[in-house]
């Protein structure tokens, strides 16, 4: 059976609080009580909890990461950033998705009622930045990762979006490409309207189709150019996974690529490197958006103070034979 903080306190004699004083090195604790606690401890084999330590400070060490779910594409990239940053620290994590909807949204309102966190990481979920900003307001430190053009009133990490759709149009254009197709994500993300108002400040000529981050946008975008006899040259997606759906349809098609249709993504998710052919796209870095949103967090909880303006990380983009 696992020794606890209880059977400690029970055996030297002492409150449970003492026992999680002497676990916190910075606490005073009269030094015999401390080492007849340290005694117990080595007797019994007791291994502390984070709460444990934490419980004279008020502090669990612990960080929360809220999601929208664990099947978007790129954010297993940002959680391992995450994790090795807060794990570096010493520090714990919960991970909350909102999978639910309310009920989900709900259980991780009584996460938070109890303190079971000192800080929250927020990759946004839609329809709950205002619920959000709320416990930001009564005291939760809150940073948001990729913040999707919402521009929040607590910190936040973002990338070069506007920046990453020029750079795709400038690929397409010195490689002869005039009359793109643009395949969109919703036009409710900030950073869609962003990556399509940078796109078309260097191609203003291109046809934009909106859809959803998907592969089937991405198909059925292309599919249904082709079948209105659309003289397109090149596929801009709005993600990697629409441009594998382009690429699928374009081949299905009898098109080639890049000599026929050029396609460029968006992301560089680890599948971009095995599609037919290989995709030419806008790398965002996801893991260092994790480590930084995890460093300005803890860096908060440290007591440093905590830039308003939020952290924008560079695109790239990174050239493969679809374009």
């Amino acid at each position: 059976m696992r020794v606890t903080i209880s059977d400690v306190a029970r055996a030297a004699g002492v409150s449970k609080t003492t026992v999680s004083r002497v676990l916190n090195t910075g606490a005073e604790v009269d030094a015999v009580t401390a080492a007849r606690v340290r005694e117990v401890i080595d007797v019994l084999g007791y291994v502390p909890s984070s709460g444990a330590v934490g419980l004279a400070r008020g502090s669990s060490r612990t960080i929360g990461m809220l999601t929208p779910s664990l099947t978007w594409p790129w954010v297993g990239e940002v959680l391992q950033g995450v994790a090795d940053t807060v794990e570096a620290a010493g520090y714990g994590m919960l991970l909350f998705t909102c999978n639910r909807g309310s009920r989900s949204v709900a259980h991780f309102a009584t996460q938070v009622s109890a303190r079971a966190f000192d800080g929250l990481l927020v990759i946004l979920p839609e329809g709950i930045l205002d619920t959000v900003t709320a416990m930001h307001r009564r005291g939760m430190p809150v940073v948001l990762v990729d913040d999707h053009g919402h521009r929040p009133d607590f910190p936040s990490v973002a990338t070069t979006n506007r920046a990453g759709g020029a750079s795709a149009a400038a690929r397409l254009l010195a490689t002869g490409r005039r009359r793109p197709l643009v395949v969109t994500g919703p036009r409710r993300f900030g950073c869609v309207r962003e990556r399509l108002a940078g796109f078309t400040r260097e191609l203003p000529a291109a046809v934009v189709v909106d859809g959803e981050f998907t592969e089937e946008t991405g198909h059925r975008a292309v599919a249904r150019a082709l079948a209105e006899g659309r003289d397109i040259d090149a596929v801009f997606a709005h993600n990697d996974l629409i441009a594998a759906g382009a690429l699928r349809t374009l081949r299905a098609a009898g098109r080639r690529v890049p000599d026929d249709v050029a396609v460029v993504g968006f992301d560089d998710l680890p599948m971009a490197r095995h599609t037919e052919p290989p995709l030419t796209t806008v790398r965002q870095p996801m893991r260092a958006m994790g480590e930084a949103a995890a460093r300005m967090l803890l860096a908060g909880l440290g007591g440093e103070p905590i830039p308003d303006e939020p952290l924008v990380l560079p695109t790239e983009l990174v050239v493969r034979l679809s374009a």
